[in-house]
């Protein structure tokens, strides 16, 4: 009796995990992508009104003006590091 209840639960068993594991993703896959898809059921809605745009603007402005130094100070770094250098290699070759 025993054995004819193993051999039943060895028929039952598939022998590829590989298609069992891809049969369970194919599954979950199936279940979850339609829920997502209806997950934004209206179109987006911008009702931004011209002083949000001013106030956007006026933000760019400030970070335009803070990075512009920033930037002009890193050129002049760079400039001396390699005026440095160059000064360095003429010495050398003195």
């Amino acid at each position: 009796m025993l054995d004819a209840i193993s051999n039943n639960q060895e028929l039952n068993e598939s022998p590829n995990k590989k298609e069992d594991a891809m049969k369970t993703l194919a599954t979950i896959i199936g279940t979850i992508a339609p829920a997502t898809a209806f997950a934004s059921s209206t179109p987006r809605v911008d009702d931004s009104g011209l002083f949000v745009w001013i106030f956007l603007g006026f933000c760019a402005l400030i970070v335009i003006a803070q990075v512009m130094p920033a930037v002009l100070l890193m050129f002049g770094m760079a400039k001396g590091i390699t005026g440095v250098v160059k000064d360095e290699l003429k010495g050398h070759k003195a």
